[in-house]
C-alpha cells in the first residue's frame, strides 16, 4: 500500500468522525513513530513529515558519520563512512548523513499494522471524545431520536449521531416508543466500559421530574419557588414538595398553574402520572399530614428515635392514606423519611366486636402482625374485611400465610360466637323453667277454684227449703 493511499483514506476517515486537522496530524506522527520504534529500536534521529491535503509521507533518518574503526559505530545515531559512501559519496567524517526511508522497507505486515493502528487510534480518540462531552452534562434534559428498540434498551441518537442507552428499568412502564420518535430524558450516568463510553438515560429518575417542573415553571428556574423533594413510582404516582422564597407567591398554585395547565403537560409527558404537590413545612407534624393528602388525619405520634410514625384515621380514611397498592402511605414515608404505620380510630361498642392482633401473638408470628399493621390493620375484623387478593399485592406475605392467618382469625370469632350463642341458650333455658313454674302455679290455682265452685252448688240446694203448692196442685190432689 502507498504512503499517500493510506494517508487520504485516514483521513477521509477520521473526517467522518469529526477529528480535527491538528489532532488528526498527531494520530499519524505517532503512528508512523511508533512503527519506527518497532524496527529501528529508537526513533530519536527521526523526522516524521506529513502533508494530508495532498497525502504526501517523508520518514528521515539522521546519523553522523564516523571512521570505521571508531568505537561508536554501533551507537544507533552513528554511521560508518564505508555505509555512508553508499548513499552520498561526498559524505566525511563528522559529517551528517540524511536518509529517507521508504514506507516499504517496514514490510507488508506492519504497514497492515500500522493501518489498523491508525483506525483503532481514531475509534478511541472517538470514544474519548464521546465521554468527555457528556461526563459533565449528568442530570441534564435531553432530547433525542429513538434509533433501535428491543426487550432490555431503547437506543437514542443525538444530534451527532453518537448512541445513548435507556434500559427498561429506566423507562416509565407505560413508555412505548416506535423508531424515529423524539423522547426526552435525563442524563442518569455516564461510565466507562471496557474502553467503551456509556450514556444512561432514565425517564424514571425523581430528577427527570424536577427538570420537567423546572422547565415548565418559571418560577423555579428564577429561583423563587425550590424544589424541597421528590420521590415516585415512575407511571403511577409522584409526590413534590415545594417551599417558596417569596411569601407573595403560592408554591403549589404556581406548580400547578391556572386551571392545572402547568402540571398537565408533565403529567402527559409521564403517561399520566398521579402528582401531588405538596406545600414543604418544617413542622414535622403537618408535613406528614399534607404528604398522606387526601387522607384527613385525626392524630399523629412521632418516634423520632426510631423514625416511625403512629398516625391515626377515622376508618374511612384508612384506604386514602394507604392508597392503591400502598402507594401513598410508602411514597409519603419516603417524602418525610420516616416509617408510617397507620391505624383505625374505634369507638367503644366496635372495640368490643373486635380483636387486637396483638391477641393472636401466641399463634401469628410477630413479623407477620407487623406486615399487616404495616398496611393499616391493626385488628382481626379489619383482617378479614380484605380479600387474599388484596392482602397478597399489598404485603410481603405468601399466599399459604395469609389464609392460615385468615383461618386463625374467622377460628376465634366463631369460637366467640359459639360460646355468646351457649350463654344466650342457658339464659333461655332459666327463662323458660321459671314460665313453666309459674304456669303450674297458675294452673294448681285453677283447679283448686274449680273444686271449691263444684261443692258450693250441693250446699245451697240443701239448704233450700220447698216451695209451697199452688191451688191447681192442690185440686189435682184431691
Amino acid at each position: 500500500m502507498e504512503s499517500k493511499e493510506l494517508i487520504e483514506s485516514f483521513s477521509e476517515f477520521a473526517r467522518q468522525r469529526d477529528i480535527d486537522r491538528p489532532t488528526t496530524m498527531r494520530i499519524l506522527e505517532d503512528v508512523f513513530r511508533s512503527i519506527i520504534r518497532k524496527q529501528y529500536e529508537t526513533d530519536e534521529n527521526f523526522d516524521v513529515i506529513i502533508n494530508i491535503d495532498k497525502g504526501d509521507l517523508e520518514i528521515w533518518r539522521y546519523r553522523t558519520v564516523v571512521d570505521d574503526d571508531s568505537e561508536d559505530i554501533w551507537e544507533y545515531n552513528m554511521v560508518p563512512l564505508t555505509e555512508a559512501l553508499k548513499v552520498d559519496s561526498s559524505l566525511e567524517v563528522d559529517e551528517e548523513l540524511a536518509e529517507e526511508v521508504k514506507l516499504a522497507a517496514f514490510g507488508r505486515r506492519d504497514v497492515q499494522t500500522l493501518r489498523q493502528t491508525l483506525i483503532q487510534k481514531v475509534k478511541d480518540l472517538d470514544k474519548e471524545k464521546h465521554f468527555n462531552a457528556y461526563k459533565d452534562r449528568v442530570n441534564e434534559l435531553f432530547t433525542g431520536e429513538v434509533v433501535m428498540i428491543n426487550s432490555r434498551e431503547t437506543i437514542v441518537t443525538d444530534n451527532d449521531g453518537k448512541d445513548l442507552i435507556m434500559p427498561r428499568n429506566e423507562q416509565i412502564p407505560k413508555d412505548r416508543f416506535r423508531k424515529g420518535d423524539k423522547v426526552r430524558a435525563v442524563i442518569h450516568r455516564v461510565e466507562m466500559v471496557n474502553g467503551t463510553p456509556k450514556v444512561i438515560l432514565s425517564r424514571s429518575s425523581p430528577v427527570f421530574l424536577e427538570r420537567l417542573f423546572e422547565q415548565e415553571v418559571p418560577e423555579i428556574e428564577e429561583g423563587l419557588i425550590g424544589i424541597k423533594k421528590i420521590v415516585r413510582e415512575p407511571g403511577e404516582r409522584a409526590k413534590v414538595a415545594v417551599e417558596s422564597f417569596d411569601d407573595r407567591i403560592d408554591p403549589v398554585g404556581a406548580c400547578v398553574g391556572m386551571k392545572g395547565s402547568r402540571i398537565h403537560t408533565i403529567v402527559r409527558e409521564l403517561e399520566n402520572e398521579n402528582i401531588d404537590v405538596i406545600n414543604y413545612t418544617s413542622n414535622t407534624e403537618l408535613f406528614i399530614a399534607r404528604a398522606l393528602s387526601p387522607a384527613k388525619i385525626g392524630s399523629i405520634k412521632i418516634n423520632h428515635e426510631d423514625k416511625r410514625v403512629s398516625v391515626y384515621l377515622k376508618p374511612d380514611q384508612v384506604s386514602l392514606a394507604i392508597g392503591k397498592g400502598g402507594q401513598n402511605i410508602k411514597l409519603a414515608g419516603k417524602l418525610v423519611g420516616m416509617e408510617i404505620d397507620v391505624f383505625r380510630e374505634q369507638e367503644s361498642y366496635e372495640m368490643e366486636d373486635d380483636i387486637a392482633l396483638e391477641e393472636f401473638d401466641d399463634e401469628i408470628d410477630q413479623w407477620m402482625l407487623d406486615e399487616l399493621k404495616r398496611i393499616g390493620l391493626d385488628t382481626a375484623r379489619a383482617v378479614l374485611n380484605m380479600t387474599k387478593q388484596d392482602l397478597i399485592r399489598r404485603t410481603e406475605l405468601e399466599e399459604e400465610q395469609i389464609i392460615e392467618i385468615m383461618d386463625i382469625l374467622k377460628r376465634e370469632f366463631d369460637n366467640n360466637e359459639a360460646e355468646a350463642a351457649a350463654a344466650a341458650a342457658a339464659e333461655a333455658g332459666e327463662t323458660s323453667e321459671g314460665e313453666e313454674a309459674a304456669e303450674e302455679a297458675e294452673s294448681d290455682s285453677a283447679e283448686e277454684s274449680t273444686e271449691v265452685a263444684a261443692e258450693s252448688p250441693d250446699e245451697s240446694t240443701e239448704e233450700t227449703p220447698e216451695a209451697p203448692a199452688t191451688e191447681d196442685q192442690e185440686d189435682k190432689d184431691k
